[in-house]
């Protein structure tokens, strides 16, 4: 059986594969791939499932040693892999042999790489998903981030095909300046006419506090509607009594930074939630990196269901292009 050394980590190396549902009214949320469709990209260059285990590679990335042949791809943000020290190309599979030696170049746009091997990485599963929750310490290794000295074992399956590339059109734009696009609400009304115009109408800059729990923007200040605080609810204008919150759910603390709450986030508390992201989207926010000038832009329901169905029908349009 191949396994795949760690020989340097990267920055935050983590074991994500398409995230756990079914506990996120327990406290505990779906991890899970940050870019979901750069994953399911990973893994039909590879021959997995779309959900299969990868490596979810963050700004800089590990240095890794097969003991087995494998097929292996990288999609997501432009940080090229190298085997060996020879460069070769994202969105497309290629094969490493036994003894050789996976590392990666310097990022140059997006924030997140996916790399798969065909056959998944085959950690144990932890409530039905190998995802990683640091918070909570649970899936991946130890529920943690790679370290040196790991050993990843590599699953069985179908072997991949090396030279399978992603058609450019399908492949995601990685921009320093994007838009994100939102369904107002739940609690959009504890903002004025003023407050909400300027969410709207700002140009936000993300911050380098962006993690898999919550991505922070800069740029303005949103008014809040006066009001007698209610029981249960805190000073701050933007406490609200404790809610649940969506994932992608956008709250702004003291009415400065909106904080976009991703795929690790709590599940619930006390600050007021003013959009939430289309599940889409979460993936333009999983690629920007600190200082990307982002607008949010507010689209309907109908609008948001019509994209979803959109991005659906992009999904089988990427595999009808790598399985044909």
């Amino acid at each position: 059986m191949t396994t795949i050394e760690v020989r340097k980590p990267g920055l935050s190396t983590t074991v994500q594969d398409g995230g756990r549902s079914g506990y996120y009214h327990l406290g505990i949320p779906p991890s899970g791939a940050l870019d979901q469709y750069s994953l399911a990209c990973a893994n039909a260059l590879v021959g997995n499932p779309g959900d299969a285990a990868v490596l979810e590679i963050v700004y800089m990335g590990p240095e890794l040693a097969f003991t087995g042949p494998a097929t292996v791809a990288v999609a997501g943000a432009t940080i090229a892999p190298k085997v060996n020290g020879d460069e070769r190309p994202v969105w497309e599979s290629f094969d490493v042999a036994e003894g050789d030696v996976l590392s990666f170049d310097y990022l140059k746009a997006g924030a997140r790489a996916y790399l798969a091997v065909a056959g998944g990485i085959d950690v144990e599963e932890k409530l039905g998903s190998r995802s990683t929750y640091a918070l909570g310490a649970l899936g991946g290794v130890e529920g943690r981030p790679l370290t040196e000295g790991d050993v990843l074992p590599v699953g069985s399956g179908p072997a991949g095909r090396a030279g399978l590339v992603l058609p450019v059109g399908l492949r995601p734009a990685l921009s320093k300046q994007v838009e994100v696009r939102v369904v107002m609400g739940l609690y959009d009304h504890r903002l004025t006419d003023r407050g909400r115009a300027a969410f709207l109408d700002t140009e936000w800059t993300l911050t380098p506090v962006a993690d898999r729990i919550g991505f922070r923007y800069t740029g303005g200040q949103l008014e809040t509607v006066d009001r007698e605080p209610p029981f249960g609810a805190g000073q701050d204008p933007s406490n609200i009594v404790d809610s649940p919150y969506p994932i992608g759910s956008i709250q702004v603390p003291g009415g400065v930074e909106p904080i976009v709450l991703h795929r690790d986030a709590v599940s619930g508390g006390g600050y007021m939630m003013v959009a939430t992201v289309l599940s889409g989207d979460l993936d333009v926010v999983a690629q920007s990196a600190p200082r990307t000038r982002t607008k949010f832009v507010e689209v309907d329901l109908d609008t948001a269901l019509r994209l979803r169905a959109e991005r659906k029908e992009r999904l089988v349009r990427m595999h009808a292009a790598l399985d044909g």
